[in-house]
């Protein structure tokens, strides 16, 4: 099962406009939970990594948080199951 191209975009247009990232990879995954309960109730299971200067100097934690905040809107209406985050400061970058 894959999920909507708008919906891929929508996540990236908000955690564009919330956080400024100079690198931002977004991967679906939902075709990896088919069956799942959350895959049945209609959200997406995504994959993001996003660097931004917002997260310089804070912890893992406060770094999720700016990226849950981004999107909560989309969490809320189910349109997003899952979302695993690798957040990192520009200056992490290797």
């Amino acid at each position: 099962m894959s999920t909507p191209p708008d919906r891929t975009e929508r996540l990236r247009e908000r955690l564009q406009a919330e956080l400024s990232p100079t690198v931002l990879e977004i991967t679906d995954d939902s075709h990896l939970h088919a069956g799942h309960a959350g895959a049945a109730s209609g959200g997406s299971h995504y994959s993001v990594k996003i660097v931004s200067e917002l997260f310089q100097g804070r912890t893992l934690v406060m770094r999720h948080r700016l990226v849950y905040d981004a999107v909560h809107e989309m969490i809320n209406k189910a349109e997003i199951h899952a979302l695993a985050i690798t957040a990192v400061a520009p200056s992490e970058q290797s």
